[in-house]
């Protein structure tokens, strides 16, 4: 294992003085007598309705409607905000930074189609608007997401992290091969000043082929020291920055699963005591979580391993520090969570899923690696779980309660950044028929995946400022530390122990709308629409 005993700059990108002043913008105005408001925060008060169900003998069912009174609070004041990126310099690091970058100072640069005007696209928070109701003529009306109860603005962050590999952030951009010459050449002088900060570099958990990449690595092998080494790192970011909430996001290669073992890594003590005796199957992810955790910053996983160990958990539950994964959920698997359950909502019967990818970035050439490979597949795999669960008339003991599900990723290097997406759903219809939906995507991954870590950071900010009571309690409590809230953006949504994970699309995007016009002082999202319906 190598290391690096050159003295590196603290890693950032300081908006002005004064900043774009876009955080905490809102132009919605809600007439309404369940919400108040003072100097500091909204206060809302909500109905949450949801109905208990027994199952009864014969199939049938007895259903009894639940209420129960919530009040919210949520601070409007936006802080002064960073993210550090695990894996700072590698394609989504380094575009992620240029993508704030540019937006920052308005950059605007030429392509073969023509001039491009600096934007978030692909950003749910940035790019998408939420239904507010209708207008005098019986029209629907949309406001942006991001302005009807005050957000972070991406703008406003402060960036910093750490990575493996030591180049600078215009070198790790330009090795990357993501974003046109034209928009590289401006950005290179606001990038060329910014390092990463040495990471923590297990050969065991990554594939060999990273190994040339790892100049830039915290040394020794006490994985406590690496632990108390993230925090110093934390902190000084924190300090040197004038920062008042930092939020750590994994974005580095895919691990390998940590195989999960009793008195290790099953219970927080147990996983606190491994990592001082530097166990082998303590991950790197998982010593940045803990490092996180213990400064009560949040931790996101952006890649398909295990990172989150039952120990991992209940550490988070104990420090009450929010957390958050599993694995980017950007193309394929994205349309994979919408189309299935468009495909078992219509009662048709899915009984296999083929899926095949090729890339040529730096993720295909590590999960070209079997045991980095396999934890992509699983998290891959498990999307469509609750959509054939939610179903016993077509998945059941005697049809069956799988679906036969492929997946197959190849590293093709000619293709770089752009990955090719080919998926094929072969179902059941009535009377023996059968339909098969074939799919072709190409997409360019890296800029599929930064604006997930946009969103990730803006929504984790966001719903840490949320806190909620029963009516008739006194204290506000902040929400569970696995914020199953961001579940929209992961392939392999993180709940809390005892839960089921929902994996689709529409039902992940309802609740984040109905959330946020909750606090806002509406009800949920009525589709019925009785304006146009009803005499």
């Amino acid at each position: 294992m190598s290391s690096s005993t050159t003295t590196q700059k603290v890693p950032v990108v300081v908006p002005s003085s004064t900043g774009t002043g876009k955080s905490g913008r809102t132009t919605v105005k809600v007439n309404t007598d369940v919400v108040t408001k003072d100097a500091d925060a909204i206060y809302s008060k909500y109905t949450y309705q949801n109905a208990s169900v027994k199952r009864l003998p014969e199939g049938k069912y007895e259903v009894t409607p639940t209420k129960v009174d919530y009040e919210f609070k949520l601070d409007t004041k936006i802080p002064k905000t960073g993210i550090m990126l695990v894996g700072l310099g590698g394609n989504n690091g380094s575009t992620f930074t240029a993508a704030v970058l540019a937006n920052r100072n308005n950059i605007s640069f030429h392509t073969k189609n023509g001039v491009v005007e600096p934007n978030y696209f692909g950003s749910v928070t940035q790019a998408s608007t939420i239904y507010l109701g209708v207008d005098e003529n019986g029209k629907d009306v949309y406001a942006p997401f991001n302005e009807v109860v005050p957000m972070l603005h991406p703008n406003d962050l402060v960036i910093g992290g750490w990575d493996i590999s030591k180049l600078h952030l215009a070198e790790s951009m330009k090795r990357a091969k993501v974003l046109d010459y034209d928009l590289q050449r401006q950005l290179v002088p606001l990038m060329t000043d910014m390092a990463p900060l040495p990471s923590v570099y297990y050969p065991d958990f990554i594939a060999a082929n990273q190994g040339e990449r790892a100049d830039n690595v915290i040394p020794g092998t006490d994985k406590w020291v690496h632990v108390e080494q993230i925090r110093k790192d934390i902190r000084e970011f924190k300090k040197k920055n004038g920062l008042e909430k930092v939020i750590v996001l994994w974005t580095a290669n895919t691990e390998r699963y940590s195989e999960l073992i009793p008195g290790v890594n099953d219970t927080a003590d147990n996983l606190l005591a491994a990592v001082k005796a530097s166990h082998d199957e303590v991950s790197p992810s998982t010593v940045f979580a803990i490092a996180s955790i213990l400064e009560g910053v949040p931790y996101i996983n952006g890649s398909p391993q295990n990172t989150f160990v039952p120990g991992c958990i209940e550490l988070a539950e104990k420090h009450e520090s929010f957390i958050g994964g599993d694995d980017f959920k950007s193309g394929q698997t994205k349309l994979k969570s919408v189309l299935a359950q468009y495909l078992v909502d219509a009662g048709i019967r899915p009984v296999s899923v083929a899926s095949y990818n090729h890339l040529g970035n730096n993720d295909g050439f590590n999960l070209s690696a079997p045991q980095q490979f396999r934890s992509k597949e699983i998290s891959k795999a498990s999307v469509i779980d609750d959509m054939i669960e939610s179903n016993h008339i077509l998945y059941n003991d005697k049809l069956g309660k799988k679906v036969d599900h492929c997946i197959v990723i190849k590293y093709v290097p000619a293709v770089g950044d752009s990955k090719v997406a080919m998926d094929e759903y072969y179902s059941e219809l009535m009377l023996g028929g059968h339909n098969t939906v074939s799919i072709h995507n190409v997409c360019e991954d890296s800029l599929l995946a930064t604006p997930l870590i946009i969103d990730l950071v803006v929504m984790t900010e966001f719903l840490s400022r949320v806190s909620y009571k029963e009516a008739n309690d006194s204290k506000y409590l902040s929400f569970h530390s696995v914020l199953s809230f961001l579940s929209y953006w992961l392939k392999a949504p993180l709940v809390r122990p005892g839960f089921d994970p929902v994996n689709g699309l529409n039902k992940q995007r309802s609740a984040l709308e109905n959330l946020i016009r909750g606090l806002a002082g509406l009800a949920p999202i009525n589709d019925l629409k009785f304006e146009e319906r009803l005499q």
